[in-house]
């Protein structure tokens, strides 16, 4: 009971992280029904981003408090991951727009690849190490001499993840930016008839999808303390496996699959191969979409005539 009550706790956590990187793919592909492949490595960069910022922060500055020292480098990864990914939408995106489907697939996967290669010039390619920053524990129960613990780190992402999937959820119900991306999302040629600026919204959605990555990448970069160019890749798939099986286009769905993904993976290590941990989490993505194709949240496709 004690090691399920930690690998629980460990799966929400990373779930968490899953959660706001598969945020960006949903919200993007429910729009202009593309898979930004470049999203993962923008998340990888906006990590980067964070691991300058906090380097500079309490070298060059010399600030100590742990928050402040957050709270600046979630606002100024999200800004330059927000730059950056507004323009790949203008520069790589939105000239393919109205092309055949494959070429924006094509020119996604060739923006994943500059990034990577970018970075892994500009940073090297060595993991790039970061001291702990936040290292306090509350130890939940001990029994036996095995303590089950809960960081507060842990604590700092999972309740980051719930506010900005409650604020993201009320930006798109509630809010006039939510109403024209719901239009574009249902017939983008009806929404600009209507007035709804398509160009804007899209390009508003990339940037609102890049700030969820930015601070999924800093708490990736808390919560692990390393970074690598090469760590867009693997968290980028499982974020849109997560998004798939949660329901593509479903905002709560991407959560509830990343969290799904993160827990798979923790359990699996902790009773099985840890090896195995990735094919586990695909074959329940497989064994869902059998029986549920628009996964667990979403709506079916319906056909327009």
């Amino acid at each position: 009971m004690d090691v399920f009550l930690q690998q629980l706790i460990n799966g929400l956590t990373l779930g968490s992280i899953y959660g706001l990187i598969a945020i960006g793919y949903t919200m993007v592909f429910g729009i202009i029904g593309m898979v930004n492949f470049a999203h993962g490595d923008v998340f990888m960069v906006s990590a980067f981003i964070a691991l300058i910022c906090v380097l500079v922060l309490t070298t060059l500055v010399g600030l100590s408090s742990i928050f402040v020292i957050l709270a600046i480098t979630l606002v100024v990864a999200m800004l330059f991951t927000g730059l950056v990914s507004w323009t790949i939408e203008r520069v790589a995106y939105r000239p393919l727009r109205g092309s055949f489907r494959l070429a924006p697939m094509i020119s996604a996967i060739g923006m994943s690849i500059l990034l990577s290669n970018f970075v892994q010039v500009a940073q090297g390619p060595r993991n790039k190490p970061l001291p702990p920053m936040v290292t306090d524990v509350i130890v939940v129960m001990e029994n036996d001499g095995y303590q089950v613990t809960l960081a507060y780190k842990q604590i700092i992402i999972m309740v980051v993840t719930a506010v900005l999937l409650a604020g993201f959820w009320y930006l798109v119900q509630k809010t006039s930016l939510g109403r024209a991306q719901r239009a574009c999302e249902q017939d983008r040629k009806m929404a600009a008839l209507l007035g709804v600026n398509v160009d804007q919204t899209i390009a508003l959605t990339f940037v609102i999808g890049a700030a969820l990555a930015a601070v999924a990448g800093v708490m990736y970069l808390m919560y692990y303390g390393v970074v690598n160019f090469a760590d867009g890749f693997v968290p980028g798939v499982k974020a849109f496996t997560a998004a798939v099986l949660g329901g593509i286009g479903s905002l709560p769905g991407a959560v509830l699959g990343g969290i799904l993904i993160g827990l798979i993976e923790t359990f699996w290590s902790a009773y099985f191969s840890i090896e195995y941990k990735d094919v586990a989490a695909f074959s329940i993505l497989v064994v869902t979409l059998i029986f549920l194709p628009q996964g667990l949240l979403g709506r079916p496709e319906v056909e327009k005539v």
